[in-house]
């Protein structure tokens, strides 16, 4: 099973290179990104919510860490054209 589109006409998949940014201004530090996809994100000292690399692999982890935010503080774009993945356009 491969990603699932965060919206219908993503062509985000398996070989694509994302960029996750974290809303510092935004972000709790619930810990959720870091339960769902700890290999991606990490908390600072002040719980504070960081990718642990501003680009990684399309992944199914980082998706869900991102659609499953409590404060949707996290945002994926495909790396180097910048279209969204998550939040999807709409």
């Amino acid at each position: 099973m491969g990603i699932p589109p965060a919206r219908a006409d993503s062509s985000a998949g398996a070989g694509d290179r994302w960029h996750i940014e974290v809303d510092r201004s935004v972000c709790i530090g619930s810990a959720q990104c870091v339960h769902r996809a700890p290999g991606d994100f990490r908390l600072d000292t002040g719980r504070q919510s960081h990718p642990v690399e501003a680009e990684t692999d399309a992944n199914e982890r980082a998706l869900a860490a991102a659609e499953n935010c409590p404060v949707e503080a996290i945002a994926i774009t495909l790396a180097g054209s910048g279209e969204a993945v998550f939040p999807p356009d709409e």
